[in-house]
């Protein structure tokens, strides 16, 4: 039986471009830009983890434009 790591992988959307110095506050994520819109991809181990991110989006003051998970466990 081939192991997987726990977790989901997730995609994220922000509508604007995120400076570096914002974008380090999700170091756990992979950032890049597609049009308007920074994109971050990553890993999250459990939905707690993933309400971490959405919680910091808010706290932000980010606009979410879009989740949706990538690969599921």
């Amino acid at each position: 039986m081939e192991s997987h790591a726990a977790g989901a992988i997730y995609e994220i959307r922000i509508r604007g471009h995120l400076s570096e110095q914002w974008a380090i506050g999700f170091d756990s994520m992979t950032v890049h830009y597609d049009g308007g819109e920074t994109v971050l991809v990553g890993r999250m181990p459990d939905q707690a983890a993933l309400f971490g991110i959405l919680n910091q989006i808010r706290d932000m003051s980010l606009h979410l434009v879009a989740l949706r998970e990538v690969i599921s466990p």
